[in-house]
């Protein structure tokens, strides 16, 4: 075991670590403080804070720095806003992107609306949790505090129903969903099941009153169509399809895009459109056609814009924005063209954008430094980078949501 060592802290990095002078992360420190280490690999381990920081508070969860899933809880607010910000502008400068991003919004109210619980057995034992920072260690949980109030009780939810599936023997993934019908429930990592197992994974979905039950996206039982969305058409997602990560988040940001589109467009094209949160608001303002790799997502996009009133054509297409982006001439047909790409990004799709004569495009993005490549890419090919607006619905972990608004100068005009 290596020795005890005094280190100062002089930044919070990209994870939430602090960073000691010497660029070792140390997890749990925070700047300006002098802590006790000890060295272990690359990081080294917080043993004692010798001086603390004023932005020091007091953690709510009784698991953090066990689980992995929050970082800077020991943080305070207006530090913590500056760090979420501070991502964000540090993305884009590394990219050699001239543009502040305004004040960090917060999406983070009422909570997390889905939470993905890993089922192990323990002991002679299921148990239900999250995994510990950097490690496949599993840390039970009673309930997670940043989740609504309604998901409090998933992990007693996904130890039931790992019963009649080996009780974790085999490791099981649990996503589960806050819905306006009530809970809706995804089980992953087991395989095809017998007609009998089935039967029982019914019976218990009535005892625990779920929504919906589902094996790998197969439905078992759809007691209440689990719909979710506020304020606009409601929609029901495939089982464990993508979902912003709060109901707040979701509404922040459609408000965000359908706010930033110039002028009066007439038709705008919704790329990796999802269940369609961003077309369903889009269609009041203009025509959208969604383009989604997923055929279950479209699915349920048709669905809720059928049973809407009020909204213009959304029309949609499958595609794999991956292997098939929209095209440069084809983009050209839309008034705006808006985004909404997974962390990877969309190298291709930004590429062909860069290309296009649209007259604007709105990109949403879960990861600050793919989204300030493609910003790149964008700008490179002549677009202006107007805004960027960070929004922090995943509160206290290392990932932030953004804005960014391009638009394409008018062709100036000869004398």
């Amino acid at each position: 075991m290596s020795e005890l060592e005094t280190v100062a802290i002089r930044h919070l990095g990209a994870r939430g670590d602090g960073i000691a002078e010497d660029g070792t992360p140390v997890p749990g420190a925070l700047p300006g403080e002098r802590v006790a280490v000890r060295r272990a690999g690359p990081r080294a381990e917080l043993v004692a804070v010798e001086t603390p920081s004023p932005d020091r508070i007091a953690p709510f969860c009784p698991y953090f720095e066990r689980c992995g899933g929050c970082a800077v809880q020991h943080l305070a607010p207006a530090a913590y806003a500056a760090w979420k910000r501070g991502l964000v502008a540090g993305a884009l400068a590394q990219a050699g992107l001239a543009v502040e991003p305004e004040p960090l919004r917060d999406a983070s109210a009422p909570g997390r609306r889905r939470i993905t619980l890993h089922v192990r057995h323990v002991e002679g034992q299921a148990e239900a949790g999250l995994m510990a920072a950097r490690s496949h260690a599993l840390v039970a949980i009673d309930h997670c505090p940043i989740t609504v109030p309604a998901l409090h009780r998933a992990p007693e939810i996904a130890r039931r129903l790992s019963a009649p599936l080996g009780h974790g023997r085999k490791p099981l993934d649990v996503a589960v969903t806050a819905t306006r019908a009530g809970l809706d429930v995804d089980i992953r990592g087991h395989g095809p099941v017998s007609e009998g197992v089935r039967a029982v994974l019914v019976r218990l979905a009535d005892e625990l009153d779920l929504a919906r039950l589902a094996l790998h996206g197969d439905v078992v039982v759809e007691r209440r169509p689990p719909a979710i969305g506020s304020g606009g058409p409601s929609r029901v997602p495939p089982p464990g399809g993508f979902l912003q990560a709060t109901e707040s988040g979701e509404a922040i940001l459609s408000e965000i895009v359908v706010e930033s589109l110039a002028g009066r467009p007439k038709r705008v094209a919704d790329l990796f459109a999802g269940s369609g949160p961003f077309s369903l608001a889009l269609a009041r303002r203009a025509e959208v056609h969604a383009l989604e790799g997923d055929a279950a997502s479209l699915a349920s996009l048709d669905r809720a814009a059928r049973a809407a009133t009020g909204l213009r054509r959304i029309s949609h297409e499958r595609r794999d924005l991956f292997r098939r982006p929209l095209l440069a001439h084809e983009a050209d047909a839309y008034d705006a063209v808006v985004l909404d790409p997974p962390r990877a990004g969309a190298q291709a799709q930004a590429a062909q954008l860069a290309q296009s004569r649209t007259p604007q495009v709105i990109m949403v993005s879960c990861d600050p430094g793919t989204f300030a490549r493609d910003a790149a890419t964008l700008v490179a090919g002549g677009y202006a980078l107007e805004r960027v607006t960070p929004v922090d619905q995943f509160a206290w972990s290392p990932h932030v949501e953004l804005v960014g608004v391009f638009r394409r100068p008018p062709p100036k005009r000869r004398r």
